[in-house]
């Protein structure tokens, strides 16, 4: 059954999501959609607007050209939507969506169900115009609470795994009940979504591979994929970070912990974020050095040596200094003993 904006499948299992057949990290959807700029959003909002305006006019009007200047409105909203992340991964029907009130009116007993204000047909139609006017808003709504979380919850975390991503939303989660009860009377906090689930065997993603078990979720809103998507990725210990040095989110799989992410760097042409990221750090001041930084200066010159020589290329040098970085901010952190720390700097 092919998908539709207001019902989709996802198939996940403990570490990935698949869509369309397609593997994506837990958190990549997530991700994107943070990095989404406004000027989009706004301009969805004012397609619906638009569309919401002629589909009124439908059921006043009752005429073809009522119908079609409706649909040409709502095919607006789709050239939008369908560009959104996770909607241009699907297999969405199409042909349907943007025949979807031109198919109804030439339906007569449909079109007559859609007219009638009490039957099922008309509430499913008032539940799709409500979802797809709500959209936008809802997007905002995710947005801001998930970079609300990440900016106060998760970036002063010193690890980043599933255990200390549990954590920290132990804390917000406790934080965000408390405010809701003392401050608005609210009712318990809860992030509960609606979907239909079903446990299926699918092939691994491997030559030769075994099945393996995974879980087919049908969803009738974007925001419930999203939300269920970045919770499961916080399980598997998959985080969104903002980069420190451009701005955008990135993914942190598995537990990886590194400030900057891996896309070409503001007012450069090759060099990554990353790798700038990696040499600022090296750049700077050099007084008051502490013994892990003093270590951090053997290993770079040691590691700038051998580009020099030509034995090792630019790209592992870049590689191996954001490794040395991740080793000297660890010992910062505390997370290394001394005798670790020089080991793990002795393996450059």
């Amino acid at each position: 059954m092919a998908d539709s904006f207001d019902q989709f499948s996802v198939f996940f299992t403990s570490d990935a999501a698949y869509v369309a057949g397609k593997e994506f990290h837990l958190g990549q959807f997530t991700t994107d959609v943070l990095n989404l700029d406004d000027a989009v959003l706004s301009g969805i909002n004012d397609q619906i607007d638009k569309f919401m305006s002629a589909a009124a006019s439908i059921f006043t009007e009752k005429t073809v050209s009522a119908v079609h200047a409706a649909q040409e409105k709502l095919n607006a909203v789709w050239d939008l939507v369908f560009e959104l992340p996770l909607y241009r991964e699907l297999e969405i029907d199409l042909d349907k969506a943007y025949h979807l009130f031109s198919r109804l009116f030439s339906d007569q007993e449909k079109w007559e169900e859609a007219l009638d204000v009490d039957s099922e047909g008309h509430a499913m139609l008032e539940d799709f115009l409500n979802g797809l006017e709500y959209l936008p808003q809802s997007l905002r709504n995710f947005r801001g609470q998930i970079t609300g979380m990440l900016e106060l919850y998760f970036e002063r975390l010193t690890r980043r795994s599933a255990g200390a991503y549990a954590a920290a939303y132990a804390q917000y989660f406790t934080d965000v009940d408390a405010a809701g009860r003392v401050l608005f009377d609210a009712p318990p906090f809860a992030q509960s979504f609606p979907v239909e689930v079903q446990f299926v065997p699918m092939m691994g993603r491997e030559e030769n591979a075994r099945p393996v078990l995974a879980e087919k979720l049908v969803f009738s809103y974007l925001t419930h994929f999203l939300y269920t998507e970045f919770y499961r990725g916080l399980i598997a210990g998959n985080a969104p970070r903002q980069c420190q040095n451009c701005g955008r989110y990135f993914l942190l799989t598995r537990g990886y912990n590194t400030c900057y992410c891996n896309g070409i760097a503001p007012g450069e042409t090759e060099r990554t974020c990353r790798k700038v990221g990696a040499h600022r750090k090296e750049a700077r001041g050099r007084s008051d050095r502490s013994p892990a930084q003093v270590e951090y200066d053997r290993v770079y010159n040691r590691l700038k040596q051998r580009k020099n020589r030509g034995k090792i290329s630019v790209d592992e040098w870049n590689v191996a200094v954001a490794r040395a970085v991740e080793v000297l901010e660890q010992a910062g952190r505390g997370e290394l003993t001394d005798d670790e720390m020089r080991r793990r700097f002795a393996e450059f």
